[in-house]
């Protein structure tokens, strides 16, 4: 089995979901009191999310490179960034070690392809929804990405940061995203991906007759058939 490097705590609400759905993939596939060997580098998220809302990127890139430099030497095998927005700087970190990456919106494009989508709505931060880093992935993949409306992106961002990566679930905000769902499938969404992996804390597929890809489980699922590719 190899071991997985997982650069965590952003936030930590979602690397706690990483870490258990990683754990029961393993379990699921070799049985009996087996876990993944993972070696986990998480983050001060405060520090991360305040170089995010004043644009620095580079700051970012630096505190994650140093942290993917660390489970390098501690041992990891390939790297999982569990965070959709810090993807953004995931070709720096890349070409900073030598360890393989992971990346979370081909993991989400391979599965899109599998299930014949070729129309999506994403939801996400407003990072994630508004640049290009992340959809541009699943474009070259041939899949057209729809995105909701301004208004739409600000209020999904504020429930991110103010309500899911405090810990925070509540019904109003669950409807205010199903209205968001339903209206990209309007706009010719086949299905929804769940583009920051706290929004799974929110959202489920029992919550809405819309197919939801909850980058989060994907991810997850990716890196269990790498770890356990050679065996």
């Amino acid at each position: 089995m190899k071991t997985i490097g997982l650069l965590g705590g952003m936030s930590w609400e979602s690397t706690q979901s990483y870490y258990r759905l990683i754990n029961e993939g393993v379990k699921s596939q070799l049985g009996g009191l087996h876990s993944a060997r993972l070696i986990l580098y998480s983050v001060d998220f405060a520090e991360i999310e305040a170089m995010q809302h004043r644009g620095d990127w580079q700051g970012t890139a630096r505190l994650l490179v140093a942290a993917a430099a660390s489970l390098q030497a501690a041992g990891a095998d390939f790297l999982v960034i569990g965070t959709n927005t810090m993807h953004k700087v995931a070709p720096q970190i890349a070409e900073a070690v030598e360890l393989p990456l992971l990346h979370i919106a081909d993991a989400t494009a391979e599965s899109l392809k599998k299930h014949g989508i070729d129309s999506v709505g994403l939801l996400g931060t407003r990072f994630t929804m508004e640049q290009t880093f992340y959809r541009e992935r699943l474009e070259k993949a041939c899949i057209r990405v729809l995105i909701p409306e301004p208004d739409e992106r600000d209020e999904i961002h504020r429930v991110i940061y103010q309500e899911l990566c405090q810990g925070e679930i509540r019904a109003d905000s669950r409807a205010g995203y199903l209205e968001v769902v339903d209206r990209l499938a309007d706009r010719g969404a086949q299905a929804v991906i769940l583009g920051c992996t706290e929004i799974g804390l929110l959202l489920q597929q029992t919550d809405t007759n819309v197919p939801l890809f909850d980058t989060t489980e994907i991810h997850a699922h990716a890196a269990v058939t790498r770890a356990l590719a050679e065996i």
